[in-house]
């Protein structure tokens, strides 16, 4: 089942499997999704399954703290031919990382003859450092010691003990060429790690990578409007009026309704009583206090969720044309949206209605769910409030910054706080000075406004067609799309290794005359540059 956390990573990974498979929707969210059955990996669709470890520094901005914790990774080879190809870190995200999936970046290993390696993120799935998960616990839990994880994990597999280099009799100087990947959060790490470590990596692929740190993230819910086009917007803000009334009357019974009734109210802090034209305290009726104490956010959050998500999987139909036929034979919407919330949100993505409790984002031990994990990030460091914007929201207008700010401090008590303007000042946001990264990102994902959005010399953006409401961009995921995206992403990757090779005097381990002659271009459909540079160099090169 999928926790509220929510659906980056596979969400995300639908960029991925969308150029696999040609027309397939996509579209992504920030937070992590585990199973799912439209993108969920069967065993028999990952690479591999087998958990590699390593020991991995529990903080790297320490001199004096030494603690380690088990860090677990995967790796395929079986297209590393070559011992002095190149090697694709795959950044595993927000979410628990059950093995490598044979998605479209397997097609892209196999076009370059490349290693596959992805270590999973620190506290989430089997390499959490605590046995529980308490605020005190997650301190070291962070984007920037996530950066150090993966450049350590990278110095680790390259010269390590039986690792590339031992394996292969090769001096400690020698370096492969390294290229990461990443989708949403991790499509941002892949970025970050770009920018931070440039000296351990060729380039970076930030699919959907979410670079911008946003406290009032209002753009998502206007793009979740604009991609639902006017009518679809307007019978959504229908449901959603209709919700807070019902809700003000019998929140049981709509709760029920959409299969949520073990959802209950939230109560707000002090500071967030409306008083209306009372001035006296005491003279307030006790049904009117309840009232202005009680918020629904959490059950608001998962229609809210619902509805984005059809948009970021670009598959508008499944919500838009069932409300547009209920609004033509007059049936209830809240109904049909209700029918749809549990059929398709629930049941078919695997979503738990649970995971959207902040009584269980408490729970303090470690499990394969994610959802306490990415909300402290949240509340930590990058923030994304998808709040109402103050008029025309298809949210309720329960989801504002209080609510929000009131989860933190409930979930994770006083002094969590996102300091987006710290963390845009240290990665530089949208202006992110790094170079040889490829941003993708859907034109109707919701949070392509959090990623960068224009090109620049070293840093290509590709906005790549999702479906619109009823299916107004038809066209946008035809196989011509497709193809035009998946070659500009080899055409770089491919650039930027070649540009990475450069011949030292460090190693050895340049290929045999049979793999030069091999590595032709009539002998081959597709020749990496850098193997072609590889087949050009005098005995004893190597990449560096």
């Amino acid at each position: 089942m999928v926790s509220r956390a929510g659906f980056a990573s596979l969400l995300g990974a639908s960029f991925l499997l969308l150029l696999l498979r040609g027309a397939e929707p996509l579209g992504f969210s920030h937070r992590p999704m585990t199973a799912g059955d439209e993108l969920s990996a069967a065993p028999s669709r990952y690479l591999t399954r087998e958990e590699r470890w390593m020991s991995q520094r529990l903080d790297h901005f320490s001199p004096t703290d030494h603690r380690q914790f088990n860090q677990r990774y995967f790796e395929f080879l079986d297209y590393h031919d070559d011992p002095t190809g190149p090697v694709f870190l795959r950044i595993c995200g927000e979410s628990s990382c059950d093995g490598l999936p044979n998605d479209y970046l397997a097609v892209i290993a196999k076009k370059f003859g490349a290693a596959v390696v992805t270590p999973e993120h620190r506290y989430y799935g089997k390499s959490s450092p605590f046995d529980s998960l308490t605020t005190d616990n997650l301190r070291f839990l962070s984007s920037k010691q996530a950066l150090f994880d993966l450049a350590v994990f990278r110095q680790y597999y390259q010269v390590g003990q039986e690792k590339l280099n031992s394996q292969y009799n090769r001096s400690a100087g020698f370096d492969n060429p390294w290229f990461v990947f990443g989708v949403s959060y991790s499509g941002a790490l892949s970025a970050w790690f770009r920018l931070k470590f440039p000296h351990l990596t060729c380039g970076s692929l930030a699919s959907s990578g979410v670079v911008l740190a946003v406290y009032n993230f209002t753009d998502f819910d206007k793009q979740v409007g604009e991609s639902a086009g006017p009518q679809c917007k307007a019978a959504l803000q229908e449901i959603t009026r209709l919700v807070d009334e019902q809700l003000r009357l019998d929140s049981h019974s709509v709760k029920a309704l959409f299969g949520a009734d073990s959802l209950t109210a939230n109560f707000m802090w002090p500071n967030q009583l409306v008083f209306s034209n009372f001035t006296i305290f005491t003279s307030l009726p006790i049904c009117f206090l309840y009232m202005q104490l009680k918020n629904d956010g959490d059950f608001l959050f998962l229609l809210a969720d619902a509805a984005a998500t059809t948009f970021q999987y670009g598959n508008p139909d499944a919500l838009c044309s069932p409300l547009a036929n209920a609004k033509k034979k007059g049936e209830s919407l809240v109904e049909t949206y209700a029918h749809f919330v549990k059929d398709y949100f629930i049941k078919k993505l695997g979503t738990t209605v649970s995971s959207y409790d902040q009584e269980y984002l408490k729970e303090t031990t470690p499990d394969d769910s994610s959802s306490r994990l990415w909300w402290f990030q949240v509340c930590s460091e990058v923030a994304y409030f998808q709040v109402a914007p103050k008029n025309d929201s298809v949210r309720s207008a329960q989801l504002n910054t209080r609510y929000n700010l009131d989860l933190c401090k409930n979930v994770y008590g006083e002094g969590v706080y996102p300091d987006v303007f710290m963390t845009n000042l240290y990665y530089g946001g949208t202006s992110i000075a790094a170079s040889k990264i490829v941003f993708t990102n859907g034109s109707q994902d919701p949070w392509r406004h959090a990623s960068k959005q224009n090109s620049s010399e070293d840093r290509k953006v590709l906005i790549y067609c999702t479906l619109s409401s009823l299916g107004d961009s038809s066209n946008c995921t035809s196989p011509e799309a497709v193809n035009t995206v998946r070659k500009q992403i080899v055409k770089h990757i491919d650039l930027w290794l070649s540009q990475c090779h450069e011949p030292t005097r460090s190693g050895s381990g340049t290929p045999s005359h049979s793999m030069a002659k091999l590595c032709s271009d009539h002998e081959l459909p597709f020749t990496p540059l850098w193997l072609r540079e590889v087949a050009r160099l005098p005995s004893g090169s190597s990449h560096r």
